[in-house]
C-alpha cells in the first residue's frame, strides 16, 4: 500500500500483521479521492480536520493528510493497528497532525477537547457485512464529530444494505469489485437539532 497523491506521494504504508485488517485497495482509495477532489464545492478536506473511523491501516486519513487535510483523528479498537498508524504518520513527518483514539466507533461520545473536531469529512470503513456503519454514522451526528454540511464516506460490501440515518443525504454511490462506497452529506438543520 502506498500514498497515492500529495506531498507524501509514493510513500509506503506499512500494514501491521493482523487478521482483522482488510486494507482498502489503492484503486478504491484513488476513486474515492477523485470524487472528493472534483466536487462542485471544492476539495472538502483541504485545510480541514478529518476523522477516520474503523481506521485499520489509517490509509484514508493518511491520504487526506498527504493531500492537504489539516489534522486527522483515527479511531479503532485494535491497538496494533493504531500503533501502525502512529508509526506511519511519524515516518511521514505528520506525528503532530494526528490523534489516535482506541475507542469503539459504534459507541461514540463527545470527542476529546484536545482533538480539533468537528471534522469536514469522516471516513468509515467497518468490516464488511458487519452492520456497524449505521451506529457510527448516528454517533458522528449526535455527538458533534462531523460538522454541519460535513461529508461521510462509507465503505461497505457491494451487496451490504445500508440504512442511511435520516440526518444524512446520499450524494453518490459507487461499486468497485467487492466494495461499495456511499457518499453522504450531513444536513446542517439535522446537526443543529442534535445539539439543542
Amino acid at each position: 500500500m502506498r500514498i497515492i497523491a500529495g506531498k507524501h506521494r509514493g510513500r509506503a504504508i506499512q500494514v501491521p500483521k493482523a487478521e482483522a485488517l482488510r486494507p482498502t485497495s489503492d484503486r478504491l482509495r484513488q476513486a474515492v479521492f477523485n470524487i472528493l477532489d472534483h466536487g462542485s464545492s471544492g476539495v472538502p478536506y483541504l485545510g480541514e480536520p478529518v476523522v477516520d473511523l474503523f481506521a485499520g491501516t489509517g490509509a484514508y486519513g493518511l491520504e487526506a493528510l498527504s493531500r492537504g487535510a489539516a489534522f486527522a483523528t483515527f479511531a479503532d479498537l485494535d491497538g496494533a493497528a493504531l500503533l501502525g498508524i502512529r508509526r506511519n504518520a511519524a515516518s511521514m513527518g505528520e506525528a503532530g497532525n494526528i490523534a489516535v483514539l482506541r475507542i469503539d466507533a459504534t459507541r461514540l461520545v463527545s470527542p476529546p477537547r484536545v482533538v480539533p473536531l468537528p471534522a469536514a469529512v469522516a471516513f468509515l470503513d467497518p468490516p464488511y457485512l458487519s452492520g456497524l456503519a449505521v451506529p457510527a454514522l448516528q454517533g458522528l451526528h449526535a455527538h458533534g464529530w462531523l460538522r454541519p454540511d460535513g461529508l461521510a464516506v462509507v465503505e461497505v460490501a457491494a451487496t451490504e444494505p445500508l440504512a442511511v440515518p435520516r440526518a444524512y443525504t446520499v450524494l453518490d454511490e459507487r461499486t468497485y469489485g467487492a466494495g461499495r462506497v456511499v457518499f453522504l452529506a450531513l444536513a446542517a438543520s439535522a446537526s443543529a437539532r442534535a445539539h439543542q
